[in-house]
C-alpha cells in the first residue's frame, strides 16, 4: 500500500506536467485558465462529467453527499494535483463535488476528447493514467475501511502515516510531512471533529511521537506511531 499511494502522488503531479494545455504546444493557445474564489464549486454531483481538472495554484475539496445531507470530504488536493478523473472511466454524471478552498484557486480543464486524442498518441500517458484512476479508487476504499471499522483515534493516526507515506520526507527515523491542513480540514478527512483532532494530536506530541506546526507534521518514528 504504502508504494502504491507515493506512486498515486507523484505520478499524478508528473501528469500534470505531460497534460496541462498551456503545457502542449497544439493547445495552448486557446486554453484559459478557470479562477475560483474560497468556497465556490468547479462541479456538483450530477453535473455532466465533460472534463479532468488540474490545479494550477490554491486548493480544491473532493467529496460528496449522503442521503442525509451530511458532507463526507474523501480528498483535499493542491497545486500539480488532478481531479476530475473518474470521468475518463465512464463517468457520465458526477457522484462526487470540487470546492476550491482558497481565495484564489486556479485550475486548467482538459476535455475528455482531447486527453483521450493525447493518450491514443502516447501510449506510456495511456497506462500512467489508469494507474491512476486505479489508485485514486484504492485510496478511497482504504479511506472507507477506517470510516467503517476504525475509532476515531486509530483515523486520526492512519490518517497521519498514510499522509506520511504520500507525501512525506525522510529525515533519517523521523518523516516530515508538509501540509496546508488546519485540525478541520484533518476532521472532515477522518469523519471526526475540530476538537477530536486537536486531542489526539496533542496528545501525540506530548508523548513525543509527533511534532507539528500550521505548515508541517514530523512524525518521529513511523513504525512506532500507534
Amino acid at each position: 500500500m504504502s508504494n502504491a499511494t507515493a506512486l498515486w502522488y507523484f505520478e499524478s503531479v508528473d501528469l500534470y506536467d505531460i497534460l496541462c494545455p498551456h503545457k502542449v504546444k497544439t493547445m495552448a493557445e486557446r486554453h484559459q485558465f478557470n479562477y475560483f474564489k474560497k468556497d465556490e464549486f468547479i462541479y456538483f454531483p450530477d453535473q455532466p462529467a465533460q472534463y479532468i481538472y488540474m490545479i494550477a495554484e490554491g486548493r480544491v475539496r473532493i467529496g460528496h453527499y449522503l442521503d442525509d445531507g451530511k458532507e463526507v470530504v474523501t480528498s483535499i488536493l493542491s497545486v500539480g494535483e488532478i481531479f476530475g478523473e473518474l470521468a475518463l472511466a465512464g463517468e457520465e454524471l458526477r457522484r462526487d463535488f470540487a470546492q476550491a478552498m482558497d481565495e484564489k484557486t486556479v485550475v486548467c480543464p482538459l476535455s475528455i476528447d482531447e486527453l483521450k486524442q493525447l493518450m491514443y498518441d502516447n501510449r506510456e500517458l495511456s497506462f500512467k493514467m489508469l494507474k491512476l484512476v486505479g489508485l485514486r479508487l484504492m485510496k478511497l476504499e482504504r479511506k472507507l475501511e477506517l470510516l467503517v471499522f476504525k475509532d476515531a483515534r486509530t483515523r486520526v493516526i492512519e490518517f497521519i502515516k498514510d499522509s506520511a507515506t504520500w507525501k512525506g520526507k525522510k529525515i533519517g527515523y523521523e518523516t516530515l510531512v508538509p501540509t496546508k491542513l488546519t485540525h478541520k480540514d484533518i476532521a472532515a478527512l477522518t469523519g471526526t471533529s475540530r476538537q477530536t483532532v486537536t486531542t489526539i494530536l496533542n496528545e501525540l506530541k506530548e508523548k513525543n511521537l509527533i511534532n507539528f506546526d500550521r505548515k508541517k507534521i514530523l512524525v518521529r518514528d513511523l513504525a512506532n506511531l500507534k
